[in-house]
């Protein structure tokens, strides 16, 4: 028996010896301590023991004899008040997932530090990751908390009315940041079954035979299911080419494929019931570069080959322009795949509905996308998939396709009982897409003055095993190849391309990280030819208000690269060791792809329901829209409750991508807030009771390689310009951002995700990697090189707006990617200044931050 005393009361467990985190959570529903990474490396499940931090993931009972546990639950009345209030409204909760860990280390900072510096907060939460927000704003949550303890401040108990370019404290954060707030691990259920696949054990093997014989004699085994028992065994996100389950007879494509899915009663034994299945495989020579995967000899790893999509852009005459030009330069660049990392591992519950339905509790990008999917597997009409959107502790992208969303709705839809599938750690990152690896030869041309003439590109992506959004990242690979430039001779040929290694997808940034990287980097060459710095190239080529875009597009009024530039001009020339870059990305799909937003406004008693399906997954879409709200209606927070996103209650408003959600929600809002607001000339609320007031829209886009003159690509474009400085040993120093983003319509919020996409820019640049040795993961959570509090240097952060705004969302753009995609290529720029080595691979090599590889 095992006695210890949880938050203040007594607690005895007399079964096998476990970690504490299950404890906690599992015997004490105590959900908000989270479990982030199981691995001792995330800090999500920090707790103090006898008043001395720790990892409740690393902690077995056994260890806590006559100890006191204290958890996010445990801190008194005004501890919980300050901490909710502190993060809240310095804008530190954003996904929230890692927040109820990064309070209990201040806590334990604070109980014995009332006046930290900067430095010791740094320290203290160097054993917490934080994927959302760079720190920044969580240091400065935990120093306003001193302050509010040192001097005994009152919380203020109400917040001003929403309205826009506002400090406005997140719907969610304070539920968030005590650990109530619900993620859909912390779904609790009777009679909850329990489901983990069994996956390949090699990148490429003809599957012989599955055996669960062993499996069966095990008490808590239920059932074992396997492609036989789908009813449409292939799935994918736009392409349809990813089995449910490899069937028996069939080729593995990854070592992420799922061969069956293994049901047990009690969550600690699911490891071992999926041990004891035995799969027999025919191992085959898997294609692992994308070098191997294009020789005319290598297998077809689907039907049609090895090259999932093909683009091809021209505008111009790129030939004649490269001939004439002055200065030609051409490069090869390469990155790498990269993890997203997010603080939350996928999980979803499903549970049977009605007549042959499904209901899904998930945490994923779009609840329409899963229900789609799901209906699709499962051969039903989608009204009978039922899809529930829990808070989502992040996704960066990587929560867009399905994961475990399908496999508990096969479970729970035969058996007829409710079932939870949660990925571990490692299996997270074993299975989801990443960012796809690139390999890029570029060729930029100018003349004598410095004046871009003529780009071309070659892109390969190695899409791994499926489609994923291999082929729209591509694209937006192909599109931005440009950067925010004002040249007309433009040409692009890129292939996604099939390999036996994890699917690539969409990221933060969407293939645009890494086509920035390479187009910044030969137009410093360029620079370097002409004697030219390298801050002015780039002002001299910079896009303004009516230029022509290389896609043909006209720049719009609210086009602010320029702007972009001269806010960070004086951090530039302030240091020989300072690195530049610029990049664009655009809001909402584009391309002449299908594109709305919509939302609907209820009245229901006495107050105003925002019912949207965009997931809010950290960026704060639903305080967006809540803003939007009153901006335009005139109400008060304690007037407005955002719903979650619901296949029954939410219009589909689509995915949580490509930045679009502030621009096609919030017009949508904006649409419907309008017809409240005339309604309301007229009449009180209480009047307008049960009443609905809906809003949509709809982008109109050309197509990629229109022949019109002058194309519509995307609706909006969102500018960056940034500044690396490092210090004489090599290190960072600070980062300047200068983000043009339209409206700020949430400054806490907008400065965060700026802060957020930087740090994770600078992870990609100089840190992160994804090693994969002969088709296996080499790489675990605590190994990725992620960013740590004591890593990351100052930040600031410059908003600016073009001369004018666009008309769509009060002139709001997108700011989720924008931000990570110029630092790797400012990074690069700093270290060429630096020591005159000119790098064309990240993560940088010969750095403080990395070595060389051997």
């Amino acid at each position: 028996m095992y006695a210890f005393s949880v938050n203040g009361k007594p607690v005895q467990f007399e079964g096998e010896d476990k970690k504490l985190l299950r404890f906690l959570r599992e015997n004490l529903n105590l959900t908000g301590t989270k479990d982030g990474c199981s691995e001792g490396a995330c800090g999500t499940c920090t707790v103090l023991v006898d008043g001395v931090k720790m990892k409740a993931c690393a902690i077995p009972l056994s260890r806590l004899e006559g100890k006191a546990v204290t958890t996010i639950e445990g801190l008194s009345e005004r501890e919980q008040a300050v901490y909710a209030h502190c993060f809240a409204e310095a804008g530190a909760v954003q996904c929230g997932y890692c927040t109820p860990g990064m309070i209990i280390s201040a806590k334990s900072l604070l109980d014995k530090n009332p006046d930290p510096s900067l430095d010791d907060v740094k320290k203290a939460i160097k054993g917490n990751i934080c994927r959302c927000t760079g720190y920044k704003k969580i240091e400065e949550a935990i120093l306003m908390a001193a302050t509010y303890f040192r001097e005994n401040l009152s919380v203020p108990e109400h917040q001003e009315e929403p309205r826009l370019d506002m400090r406005y404290q997140r719907v969610d954060a304070k539920i968030k940041a005590l650990g109530k707030g619900l993620y859909a691990d912390d779904f609790r259920i009777r009679g909850l079954l329990y489901a983990k696949a069994v996956r390949s054990a090699h990148p490429r093997a003809r599957v012989l035979s599955i055996d669960s014989s062993e499996a069966e004699k095990h008490p808590d085994f239920v059932c074992i299911l396997t492609s036989k028992d789908v009813p449409h065994n292939i799935i994918g996100h736009i392409k349809q080419d990813w089995p449910v389950f490899i069937p028996v007879g069939e080729i593995t494509r990854y070592t992420g494929d799922a061969i069956c899915l293994v049901v047990g009663k009690d969550p600690e034994t699911l490891e071992k019931l999926a041990s004891l299945v035995t799969v027999s495989y025919e191992v085959l020579p898997p294609v692992l570069t994308m070098q191997e995967a294009l020789k005319d000899d290598a297998p077809h790893l689907h039907e049609g080959g090895n090259v999932l999509s093909a683009e091809h852009i021209k505008r111009g005459d790129v030939d004649a322009a490269i001939k004439k030009a002055k200065h030609v330069i051409t490069r090869t660049y390469t990155t790498p795949y990269t993890e997203h990392a997010f603080m939350e591992p996928e999980c979803a519950v499903a549970l049977p509905e009605g007549k042959d339905g499904v209901l899904v509790h998930t945490s994923g990008q779009s609840i329409y996308d899963e229900q789609h999917e799901i209906s699709h597997m499962l051969q039903l009409p989608p009204e009978k998939v039922h899809c529930h959107s829990m808070l989502v502790g992040g996704g960066f992208g990587g929560k867009e396709d399905m994961s475990v969303q399908h496999h508990a709705a096969l479970a729970a839809w035969i058996l007829k009982q409710p079932v939870k599938v949660k990925l571990s750690r490692q299996e997270s990152l074993t299975v989801h897409p990443k960012r796809h690896p690139m390999e890029m030869k570029l060729t930029t041309a100018c003349d004598e003055q410095g004046r871009i003439t003529a780009m071309r590109a070659i892109i390969d992506a190695n899409t791994g095993a499926y489609a994923s959004l291999g082929g729209p990242v591509l694209q937006r690979a192909c599109t931005h190849a440009s950067g925010p430039y004002n040249f007309q001779n433009f040409e692009v040929y890129g292939r996604a391309i099939y390999t036996n290694l994890v699917p690539a997808g969409a990221f933060r940034g969407f293939g645009v990280t890494q086509s920035c990287f390479a187009v910044e980097a030969n137009l410093n060459l360029l620079a370097d030819e002409l004697g030219m710095d390298y801050y002015e190239i780039r002002r001299l080529n910079a896009l303004k208000p009516g230029d022509t875009m290389p896609n043909g597009q006209i720049a719009g009024e609210d086009t602010g690269i320029i702007e972009c530039l001269e806010a960070v001009k004086e951090a530039y020339y302030s240091s020989p060791r300072a690195g530049i870059a610029c990049g664009f990305k655009n809001s909402g799909l584009g391309v002449g792809f299908p594109d709305t937003g919509r939302c609907i406004l209820s009245v229901e008693q006495g107050k105003v329901h925002i019912r949207t399906s965009a997931a809010c997954m950290g960026q704060g879409v639903a305080t967006v829209c809540t803003q939007m709200l009153g901006q335009t209606c005139s109400l008060g927070a304690d007037q407005i409750i955002v719903e979650d996103p619901d296949t029954r209650r939410t219009p589909d408003s689509g995915t949580s991508t490509a930045s679009r959600q502030s621009v096609f929600t919030g017009e949508a809002v904006r649409r419907a807030a309008l017809k409240l607001k005339d309604a309301l000339q007229t009449n009180a609320l209480s009047d307008l009771e049960g009443q609905e007031f809906s809003g949509e829209y709809t982008s109109i886009t050309d197509p990629i390689n229109s022949k019109k003159e002058h194309p519509v690509s995307h609706v909006a474009y969102s500018f960056s310009a940034q500044v690396v400085i490092l210090d004489e040993q090599g290190r960072m120093e600070k980062v300047v951002a200068a983000c043009d983003v339209g409206q700020v319509v949430n400054h806490q919020a907008l400065t965060g995700q700026v802060e957020g996409g930087v740090v994770m820019g600078l992870g990609f640049g100089l840190t992160e990697d994804f090693p994969i040795k002969d088709g296996q993961l080499d790489v675990k959570y605590g190994t990725l090189g992620l960013l740590r509090a004591t890593d990351v240097p100052p930040l600031e952060v410059k908003l600016v707006e073009g001369p004018g705004k666009h008309s769509i969302a009060y002139g709001v753009k997108g700011v989720g990617e924008l931000t990570t995609i110029p630092t790797a290529p400012a990074c690069q720029n700093a270290y060429y200044r630096y020591d005159g080595k000119f790098r064309t691979s990240l993560p940088l090599e010969e750095t403080p931050y990395r070595k060389k590889k051997q």
